[in-house]
């Protein structure tokens, strides 16, 4: 006793008297920026995953140990 075809057109009908033909479209086309979102969501996570390096070299901070200790010395 499987689903006829009878059956599945029945249901569309109903489905299509409830929600209206132009609903239906705005369902599917809302589900369809939802997956390429999703789709994008998951590309820019890839990239976000690559390691980052820091630069430790402070280029202010040699000056300015290098004037104390010129004014310790004095």
């Amino acid at each position: 006793m499987g689903i006829s075809i009878w059956q599945i057109l029945i249901i569309a009908v109903v489905v299509v008297l409830l929600f209206g033909r132009g609903k239906i479209s705005e369902l599917m086309g809302d589900v369809a920026k939802g997956i390429k979102s999703f789709k994008k969501g998951m590309a820019e996570d890839d990239t976000a995953d690559a390691p980052k390096t820091i630069d430790h070299q402070n280029s202010e901070a040699a000056p300015t140990a290098k004037a104390e200790d010129q004014t310790k010395a004095s």
